[in-house]
């Protein structure tokens, strides 16, 4: 890694962060892109989830009041199922997979809300979320859209949606850094040096996002949600069907 492509790679982090800090997700979908021009697919997938785990976690920490833990150990469990079965699978990650399965998500935000009869606050309903989300999060890299339709008919408000699915995401992306350890050890030391140079900007984006949130209403949270979502998701798609032509 270049020293500008290393400066490239904090700004990045840092704006990155504080779209996560606002809409929860987003700023995921963002940073994944800019590390598979840099690394092999399950390389990225790792440096991913290490930056990821430090912005979801300052997140959570942030709004620790507003986490609804119940449904945090439920999805827990979940996650835990879903990446046993990728390991028995033996599943391994490519570009443009990774890119059509992202440019799908989009479809979610859009689907209407009473086509769905999912509550997080059902055991079960949390445990089948935590096998969905942790199974796509560790394929693909990040499930922002498939947990939001699990949260759909609950009562929480914006500040308990974005600090549960923090928390949530916390779980899933440790898994995921110990599911590419192999990648993640075959970085050499100074591009680790960099990644975790970049971890204190996860945490300043994710404050800055935070203190943004808490300006918008729960109506702007969710349109604005949907539209980048959906601009991130189509520019995926395009990559996806671009790298299988190629």
């Amino acid at each position: 890694m270049t020293l500008l492509m290393g400066v490239a790679f904090v700004g990045v982090v840092f704006f990155t962060s504080m779209l996560s800090g606002v809409f929860g997700m987003a700023g995921g979908l963002v940073l994944l892109w800019f590390l598979l021009m840099m690394f092999p697919a399950s390389t990225a997938m790792a440096v991913h989830g290490v930056i990821q785990l430090t912005s979801n976690a300052s997140r959570a920490w942030l709004s620790r009041r507003f986490i609804v833990w119940r449904i945090v150990a439920l999805m827990a469990l979940g996650v835990l199922s879903a990446a046993g079965l990728l390991l028995l699978f033996n599943y391994t990650p490519n570009a443009a997979t990774v890119s059509l399965l992202i440019g799908l998500l989009p479809i979610l935000v859009w689907t209407p809300r009473h086509w769905f009869q999912l509550d997080a606050h059902r055991a079960s309903h949390a445990f089948c979320c935590g096998i969905a989300s942790g199974g796509l999060t560790i394929a693909a890299g990040v499930s922002g859209p498939l947990i939001d339709i699990f949260f759909v008919r609950s009562q929480m408000d914006r500040r308990q949606v974005v600090a549960t699915k923090a928390m949530i995401q916390v779980v899933a992306h440790s898994i995921k850094i110990l599911f590419y350890v192999g990648a993640a050890l075959a970085l050499s030391a100074g591009e680790w040096s960099i990644v975790l140079l970049a971890a204190p900007f996860a945490m300043l984006g994710t404050q800055t996002g935070t203190r943004i949130l808490h300006r918008l209403t729960d109506a702007n949270f969710r349109t604005w949600t949907r539209w980048i979502v959906t601009g991130i998701g189509v520019f995926y798609f395009l990559q996806g069907v671009y790298l299988l032509i190629r």
